[in-house]
């Protein structure tokens, strides 16, 4: 895979997602051992948020809330997002991404519901 121009030096990036199982992460080697897997997020727009053309992608488990959130601000092309996992409750922007796969994701993914106003209290 070719590396982006446009990517700053050290930072994430997200990989488009061709299947929903946790593959092997490209970052593993920087990673603790209980997060070796990269996660599939599955973004879903809510109300007036604009649609991705492609809405999933894979991350590095041992990342943090806040790299899903400065990335859909970038591909989204707005500084306001509302984030929440399941419909039901917005993340800290600490917690690991590992962490929530294994307690909200369901079929394999993690199911990330965005939206440009407030959705859910």
């Amino acid at each position: 895979m070719a590396a982006d121009p446009n990517q700053k030096k050290g930072s994430i990036s997200f990989h488009p997602s061709r299947s929903s199982c946790p593959v092997v992460s490209p970052f593993s080697a920087y990673s603790s051992r209980r997060s070796r897997f990269a996660v599939v997020v599955n973004f879903q727009s809510v109300a007036n948020a604009p649609k991705l053309r492609q809405s999933k992608f894979k991350i590095g488990g041992n990342e943090k809330f806040a790299k899903v959130i400065e990335f859909l601000r970038r591909q989204i092309h707005q500084d306001t997002v509302f984030l929440y996992v399941n419909s039901a409750f917005s993340p800290n922007p600490d917690e690991l991404i590992i962490d929530l796969y294994n307690n909200f994701g369901i079929d394999g993914q993690l199911v990330v519901n965005y939206a440009s106003s407030l959705a859910w209290g």
